[in-house]
């Protein structure tokens, strides 16, 4: 572990979003959760779908998840929300081998940082076949229902687990999302399209995770520092 952690200098903690992180957005299945919070709010408010996906997307962006949108001004339970909105089919996430190879040659702890729940993250990871990688799921529960980006909850994370930020490195498919990580003190690196890439809160972009970590081992961690927006040569 000695030499490990020589190569990858002062990296000790591994941080990851879960949805269209974890797991590529081209599968569509978060489309699934969307389109089952439609249905939730069209029936617990009584609206048509289209009224029900506008207020949907208006509550997101107002209150950085959809479910605090609705605790707030509905008093929605967020168990039942929860619950309801993660009932879905998990076939399409295909399981993910290198991913998990990858996930365990990193030297140090991988922890999952979510706006979903632990269940939810669960049944993601077992389906890719990383389960066994991660120390620790902390979720919207964990947060007390504060989603990310509040920097509340990131301040929640560091204490939960005892992180050091400045020997942390954060994944994440939202670059809003990514920018109280670096306000921390934390290396980020954003995940997916880079249409969404500029700004100084994220040092590092890709379009494919495992591509992005798998290339950072071969690389030998060297100089996280300044491989800046792109994946490791």
């Amino acid at each position: 572990m000695r030499a490990a952690e020589r190569i990858f200098g002062n990296v000790d903690t591994w941080i990851f979003d879960l949805d269209n992180t974890l797991y590529s957005a081209r599968f569509g299945f978060f489309d699934q959760v969307t389109d089952r919070m439609t249905i939730y709010i069209a029936e617990f408010l009584g609206l048509e779908h289209g009224q029900a996906r506008a207020l949907q997307k208006q509550y997101y962006l107002e209150h950085g998840t959809t479910l605090n949108g609705l605790m707030k001004i509905h008093d929605c339970d967020p168990e039942e929300f929860l619950a309801f909105v993660h009932d879905i089919d998990w076939s399409p996430i295909p399981e993910n081998p290198d991913l998990a190879r990858t996930l365990e040659e990193l030297p140090g702890r991988k922890l999952i940082f979510t706006n979903g729940d632990r269940p939810h993250a669960m049944r993601a990871m077992e389906r890719l076949g990383v389960a066994g990688c991660f120390e620790a799921v902390f979720d919207i529960v964990a947060s007390g229902y504060i989603p990310k980006p509040d920097p509340v909850v990131y301040q929640a994370l560091i204490r939960r687990h005892d992180i050091d930020p400045a020997r942390a490195i954060y994944f994440e498919d939202l670059a809003r999302n990514l920018k109280p990580a670096k306000d921390l003190g934390m290396t980020t690196v954003l995940v997916g399209e880079p249409s969404d890439a500029a700004g100084d809160h994220i040092d590092h972009h890709t379009p494919d995770l495992a591509v992005w970590l798998a290339a950072l081992l071969r690389s030998g961690g060297a100089s996280l520092s300044t491989r800046r927006k792109g994946v490791p040569r």
